[in-house]
């Protein structure tokens, strides 16, 4: 097998909330977020955010506590945990920033599961306050992607292209499974080819987007709704690449590592109409 690459969103994908959201409310932001909300772009809102909570004695270490308590399903980090076990290449690509998305992986032993984090950049100042910049500098100007879903800091379509080419220039052909739930999902579920497979969380933003129009997206799409759920779809679509892969030679050893109920047959992918 040339190998698998499964791309993660993280926010509601990985864990099952917002993480700006879930700091904002967790350490008592709320009033102020929502005031200043209107008046400003989001990565810069957060960052302003962060900059009043420094203001008023709140640490990094109370920034990460309150990320250690997000809610995560068990079955999520059984299934990262299974995936890069069976060899796949995992990625993060997600609107968050990189301080929060480190500090969960780290506090659930999962960040060397994955080669590499696509995000909003985060740095410490020399106060020791967070720093919160967008991904793509849109002041300097727009990245371009005229689809209309994506938000102005980061084109998710043109990462994963980048994330593609990356993965192509190690050798070998590779194919994608992405995870994802928002409107930002929806442009590199488009660039997704034909050997591919897109897992939009059913009932999210991307969901229904893909469901306004199927037949533009070339990858086959398995819905998830819930840990569970993603945890057996996920790894019945790596046990079918690598019984695809392994045509006419023996099985791959690392499919014994598979729980049964995963090679209890190749599924057929779900229907986007219900």
């Amino acid at each position: 097998m040339d190998g698998v690459v499964v791309v993660f969103d993280f926010d509601k994908t990985i864990i099952d909330v917002d993480s700006d959201n879930w700091v904002v409310d967790g350490l008592g932001a709320t009033e102020l977020f929502d005031r200043l909300l209107p008046t400003m772009p989001w990565n810069t809102l957060i960052d302003t955010v962060m900059g009043e909570l420094h203001a008023q004695g709140r640490t990094l270490r109370d920034v990460a506590d309150v990320l250690r308590a997000a809610p995560i399903d068990p079955h999520v980090v059984a299934a990262i945990r299974a995936a890069h076990s069976l060899g796949c290449d995992l990625r993060v690509l997600s609107d968050a920033n990189r301080f929060f998305i480190e500090a969960v992986l780290d506090h659930h032993g999962l960040r060397g599961c994955f080669s590499e984090i696509n995000t909003n950049p985060s740095r410490v100042d020399a106060d020791g306050r967070l720093r919160i910049a967008p991904h793509h500098d849109f002041h300097a100007g727009p990245h371009g992607c005229g689809l209309g879903t994506c938000p102005p800091n980061m084109c998710k379509g043109q990462v994963l292209d980048r994330i593609r080419a990356s993965a192509a220039a190690d050798g070998g052909r590779k194919r994608f499974i992405y995870l994802g739930d928002g409107r930002g999902d929806y442009c590199p579920s488009l660039r997704l080819a034909r050997e591919d497979f897109m897992m939009p969380r059913k009932g999210f933003p991307v969901w229904d987007l893909i469901c306004e129009n199927p037949g533009l997206l070339q990858a086959e799409v398995h819905p998830w709704s819930d840990g569970k759920d993603m945890e057996e779809t996920l790894l019945r679509l790596i046990s079918r690449v690598l019984v695809e892969e392994s045509t006419l030679l023996p099985l791959d050893c690392k499919l014994e590592s598979l729980p049964v109920a995963v090679h209890d047959g190749m599924p057929m992918p779900l229907g986007v109409k219900n």
